[in-house]
């Protein structure tokens, strides 16, 4: 299958457990990658035939930055659920969120998760 990329998307949010989180905010760092076949759209060179990225951008800015969640869990189902409701080219899609400021007394680069969703789940 082949697969659309978008890397190191950067938002501010204010998810986590802690109210702090939810009041100061922080950064979240989001990589995706859509599967789909490509083929017809490699064919045609038109944007109709393909993913629009921008598009599902725009959707994760959306959710990341406008709605707020406990868990990186839940932002994760949320933004795999509305692309693959929002998209029907989008077979399966893989998210990984990083949120590097998580409130943990250590030295680390980030925590965070990746789940993967496809149409049949």
């Amino acid at each position: 299958m082949d697969k659309i990329i978008m890397k190191n998307l950067s938002f501010f949010g204010y998810h986590g457990v802690l109210k702090e989180e939810n009041v100061l905010g922080q950064k979240f760092f989001v990589d995706i990658e859509l599967y789909a076949d490509l083929k017809k759209a490699g064919l045609s060179d038109d944007v109709q035939d393909t993913v629009h990225y921008g598009e599902v951008y725009n959707k994760v800015k959306e959710i990341v930055e406008n709605r707020r969640f406990k868990l990186l869990e839940a932002l994760g189902e949320n933004i795999a659920d509305t692309i693959l409701n929002d998209f029907s080219k989008v077979n399966e899609v893989c998210i990984k969120i990083r949120k590097p400021g998580a409130p943990v007394n250590g030295i680390f680069d980030y925590f965070g998760i990746e789940i993967r969703r496809n149409r049949n789940e």
